[in-house]
């Protein structure tokens, strides 16, 4: 009786490990804008925190100190120019709605929309 060989082939070990290595990759790639993401939202959280209690603010007022915040964190994207404030029945609203890219290879990006709103009560 002959004896078949058992195990996985170089191709097949390729097979398996390039889709994992491109993943493991965009991983990679993805980190620093994620953690980006939830910088701006600390940020803006504590700027609608900061200012709950002073029914006087005004968009200025959020907006400098949102972008002193970005000066701390070290937080180029977006620009605080880009972060919108809309004042509806006497709350104000302050929206991080922006997009980042993430290049791979060559003309290979990933693009990803975020969208926060937190509300100044």
């Amino acid at each position: 009786m002959r004896k078949r060989q058992s195990g996985m082939t170089f191709i097949g070990l390729l097979l398996i490990l390039v889709p994992i290595g491109i993943l493991v990759y965009a991983g990679i790639r993805l980190t620093p804008i994620y953690l980006n993401y939830y910088r701006v939202v600390q940020a803006v959280t504590q700027v609608a925190t900061e200012n709950k209690d002073n029914p006087q603010v005004t968009q200025d007022v959020m907006r400098n100190s949102l972008a002193r915040r970005f000066d701390v964190q070290y937080i180029e994207h977006p620009t605080t120019q880009e972060i919108q404030f809309r004042r509806d029945d006497g709350v104000w609203t302050i929206i991080a709605d922006y997009e980042d890219i993430a290049p791979l290879f060559g003309n290979v990006s990933l693009l990803m929309q975020f969208h926060k709103e937190v509300k100044v009560q």
